[in-house]
């Protein structure tokens, strides 16, 4: 006989009209708890007839405030948050359940991440006043999330990067640069001991510099890119509150918009100034940002896009060949996210990196690593295939 448990599993994934064939191969029979998981994923993932007549499933969420937050209430009982990402996700998608976004009750019970942040970005411009509030706490409770994964991180791949260019006379056993050290004093091989003994002992830098380098964020916000956008825009608040770092946020779609000011402020502000969805000119947003580039071989311009250009593909590539050309260390990342292949241009892309502009994904926790390598002059090709998620 199968297993008891193993037969309610099945009955919960394929729903009540497998209920029949699995109560032939030995029953399974709900409990009360059961069959309110049941409903809870009856309303989101069963087929509902497009007339509305009985068939399957036919448990829907309606319109009802007080109706999508027990909806909510149930989810969050009974699966894990990651769970209950996905499926808001799906309601969302496959219910085209935005409404639950719209009341200020229903979206405090809703739990926080990246997809729904996207989601709200989508809805900026429709979501009712009384409820903006709390759309931004949404969004401000995923962006600290996030930056607390991030900045630390970050901030010591871009100071390392730059002050370990730097040698210091002030003796720190913490800073002690190792591979020079030793480099520098091979001849002092003492072979009685065993070991070399130092001359001179070389320490990193601990100085600051303000504005050592340019960083360039570049960010498509049409709507395939909500999740890098967002990740885009939290990192760049991170690269502007570093003084050695002359930081610059840019999101574009066939306009370009300058989001550097509020990046140093509120990377929520930054966040909801974003519009997702229209066209895409990349060769505009490109143009733009070639006005921030004063010293060529100390930038780095990172371009989040898919590549799927609207805008002049033959000055694009013209405009990139010349700025990597001039010492540029320039960067398109297809997606800057945390799942799933990117959907791109693989010709343009070919193009790009041909000119020495790699062309890959990159997961937010390899983020610092690449900034690192970029800095320190690192091959950005040798750079991508380390970085980019593994498939």
């Amino acid at each position: 006989m199968p297993d008891p448990n193993q037969l309610l599993r099945w009955r919960l994934i394929l729903g009540k009209d497998s209920q029949q064939s699995l109560d032939d191969m030995g029953g399974c029979p709900l409990s009360d708890a059961d069959a309110e998981i049941d409903a809870a994923l009856a309303a989101i993932y069963d087929d509902v007839p497009e007339d509305g007549s009985s068939g399957g499933r036919s448990a829907g969420l309606g319109s009802s405030a007080p109706r999508l937050a027990k909806w909510l209430g149930d989810i969050r009982s009974y699966f894990k948050e990651d769970v209950v990402s996905v499926i808001q996700t799906d309601a969302i998608e496959r219910r085209g359940l935005k409404q639950l976004l719209f009341e200020p009750e229903t979206l405090k019970s809703v739990q926080p991440n990246i997809a729904l942040v996207g989601t709200l970005m989508s809805l900026s411009g429709r979501i009712p006043e009384r409820t903006k509030e709390t759309a931004r706490m949404v969004v401000s409770a995923v962006v600290e999330e996030v930056k607390k994964k991030l900045e630390q991180r970050l901030r010591q791949a871009v100071m390392g990067a730059l002050n370990r260019k730097e040698h210091s006379p002030l003796p720190s056993a913490s800073a002690i640069d190792w591979k020079w050290t030793i480099g520098r004093n091979l001849k002092n091989y003492n072979a009685e001991v065993g070991t070399i003994v130092p001359e001179r002992v070389y320490f990193y830098s601990r100085s600051q510099r303000s504005n050592a380098w340019t960083v360039i964020v570049d960010m498509d916000q049409s709507g395939s890119m909500a999740d890098s956008v967002v990740y885009g825009a939290i990192c760049g608040s991170i690269f502007a509150s570093l003084p050695a770092l002359d930081t610059h946020v840019v999101a574009f779609d066939t306009e370009v918009v300058d989001l550097t000011e509020k990046c140093g402020n509120d990377p929520v502000d930054m966040i909801f100034g974003v519009q997702l969805g229209g066209g895409t000119d990349i060769n505009k947003s490109v143009a733009y940002c070639e006005k921030f580039i004063t010293d060529p071989r100390k930038t780095l311009f990172i371009l989040i896009t898919d590549l799927f250009e609207g805008g002049n593909e033959a000055q694009l590539v013209r405009r990139m060949g010349e700025m990597t050309a001039a010492g540029v260390k320039a960067i398109c990342l297809l997606a800057l996210a945390d799942n799933g292949a990117p959907c791109y241009d693989e010709g343009l892309a070919r193009k790009l990196s041909a000119l020495g502009v790699p062309c890959f994904a990159c997961t937010p926790a390899r983020l610092p690593d690449l900034v690192e390598g970029a800095l320190r002059g690192a091959d950005l090709t040798k750079l991508a295939t380390k970085t980019e998620p593994k498939k």
